[in-house]
């Protein structure tokens, strides 16, 4: 049987980058390890992953919640070490 685990292992993003793009789209996990997937191999797609992390850290600042903030700025460094294609202005 496939888990979750292994769908999310078959993107070239992490279980965290894979959460942050759920909590943005508030979709469940497996949805959003498929979105993620598209979005990866899309023209300008890194980008829109990259403001989906940015937005949720927006919401987490702005609900005080500087923990989960804190958690989806590691999450953000992490994509952009491994994703440098999503930087803004990049073509």
């Amino acid at each position: 049987m496939i888990t979750k685990d292994d769908i999310v292992g078959m993107t070239d993003l992490t279980a965290a980058e894979v959460n942050a793009i759920a909590e943005h789209e508030h979709i469940p996990q497996v949805s959003a390890a498929c979105l993620a997937n598209y979005l990866l191999h899309s023209h300008k797609g890194p980008q829109r992953v990259q403001e989906m992390i940015c937005d949720d850290i927006r919401a987490a600042l702005h609900d005080d919640n500087l923990t989960h903030a804190r958690q989806l700025y590691s999450t953000l460094h992490r994509f952009m070490s491994d994703h440098p294609e999503a930087a803004q202005g990049v073509s």
